[in-house]
Formats: structure tokens, C-alpha cells, sequence
């Protein structure tokens, strides 16, 4: 006589393998349709929100950093810098080289946005933060982080902070995104290792082309940072 394989609850086998992927952290049962509406929300709604801001410019680092560590200050530091040079400072809105580049924008008299995640264990909205949305999804969240930045400052961090950099980097090399924004590197110790792989292993064997490690600007010169920003042209937020 047949058996029956009960590992699976004909609810369950029913779905496809997509429908049974955790779209949310809370809810492995939802409605795949109504995922599907949810995630466009979180689209339109950041949309929204990023139609408004003018002069963006896009912090990326370590959430674990405190406040005593050197990078803390230095992201505070520009970020006041950029906030009254006519920018706005965004980032993801939680603590470590978030909070500081908020702060620094906060402190500043400037727009200081933070676009935040939704976890399990909830990452809280940083204080400094003056304008704000909270997203569901990383992949969401991550695309209004990337979207329309007049340039990108990347300090030390861990894999988020590089999973956002290749991704940027691999738009901008593709033509998928504007080559005149810049990616800015802050922190010649930390990252110059990994330029240093780019160069000898990637360009050495041919997986990328001999100009692409140029798009990776490192420094540890504050004022170059703004000059280099500041020379990118301005862009019109009419939608027109």
C-alpha cells in the first residue's frame, strides 16, 4: 500500500516555491498578492518622500561603531559640513556611522533623513533623525537609500556596507546609473586593502575592465569630500 509524505501540509504544497519564501520577518502565512500590493506601498511611499528632499547626499558605514570610535566623528563631522554647504544628509536611520552622519546633519540646522529597516528585534530610529520611513523589506529600503543620491560616502563597515557599495558600483559600471555621481571612500586604512584585491586579482585577470577601480574615490580629506561633491551638477527634482 502507498504512503503518504506528511511533511508538508497541503496548504503548504500547494504554494510554489516563491509563495513560500519569508517575504516579512512576522508573517511566513501572508497572502502572496497582498505582498505583492505591500512591497509597491513601500515603493510609492518612498518615492514620495525622496520627491521633496533637494541635494541628497547618501551615508553608508557600520551600525556597530560608537560614539567614541574615530569614525563616529568624522561622519558627524561631515555630515555638518555637507548640511551647510545646501545638502541633505540621508541614511538608514539606526545607530553607529548612521546616527553620527544624522547628528552631524542635525547639529548642522540641515535635513537630516533616515530610511530604516524593520527587524525582529526592532533597530530604532536614531534621535537625530528629522525626517523619516520605516521599510518592511531590505530590497525596498536598499533601492530609496541608492535612488537619486548626488553622491555616496562609504565608511568602514561590514557586509551590509559592502553588499550596498558593489551593488552601487556594478549600476554605475553598467550604465544603469549616473557615472557623474561619486563613491566615496572615507578611511584610507580600512578600504585600501580592498582596493588593493580590485586591482591585483580582479583587473589582473580580466574579471573587470582596467578603468573600473577608478570609480572608487578614497580619501581622508573632509574638504576634498565636499569639493568633489560640490562639483556635481545639480539635478531637477520638478520630474521635468
Amino acid at each position: 500500500m502507498a504512503t503518504t509524505n506528511n511533511n508538508h501540509s497541503p496548504r503548504t504544497s500547494r504554494k510554489s516555491p516563491i509563495e513560500r519564501k519569508q517575504f516579512t520577518f512576522d508573517n511566513r502565512e501572508a497572502n502572496f498578492s497582498w505582498e505583492v500590493l505591500k512591497i509597491t506601498a513601500e515603493f510609492v511611499d518612498g518615492f514620495d518622500l525622496l520627491a521633496t528632499v533637494q541635494k541628497p547626499v547618501t551615508f553608508f558605514g557600520s551600525a556597530r561603531l560608537k560614539e567614541t570610535d574615530p569614525y563616529y566623528q568624522v561622519a558627524r563631522d561631515l555630515g555638518g559640513r555637507l548640511v551647510k554647504a545646501g545638502y541633505a544628509i540621508i541614511t538608514g536611520g539606526g545607530p553607529g556611522i548612521m546616527e553620527a552622519g544624522n547628528r552631524g546633519a542635525s547639529e548642522g540646522g540641515g535635513l537630516s533623513i533616515g530610511l530604516n529597516i524593520q527587524l525582529p528585534h526592532e533597530q530604532a530610529i536614531n534621535p537625530y533623525v528629522k525626517l523619516s520611513k520605516g521599510f518592511r523589506y531590505f530590497f525596498s529600503r536598499k533601492f530609496m537609500l541608492d535612488y537619486s543620491a548626488l553622491a555616496y560616502v562609504f565608511f568602514p563597515g561590514g557586509f551590509g556596507t559592502l553588499d550596498e557599495l558593489f551593488t552601487i558600483t556594478t549600476l554605475i559600471q553598467t550604465g544603469k546609473s549616473d557615472g557623474d555621481v561619486p563613491i566615496i571612500l572615507i578611511g584610507q586604512e580600512f578600504w585600501q586593502p580592498l582596493l588593493s584585491w580590485v586591482t591585483d586579482t580582479m583587473v589582473t585577470r580580466g574579471l573587470i575592465g582596467p578603468q573600473d577601480p577608478a570609480l572608487l574615490r578614497v580619501t581622508d580629506d573632509l574638504s576634498q569630500v565636499v569639493r568633489w561633491i560640490k562639483k556635481v551638477g545639480e539635478r531637477d527634482y520638478s520630474g521635468g
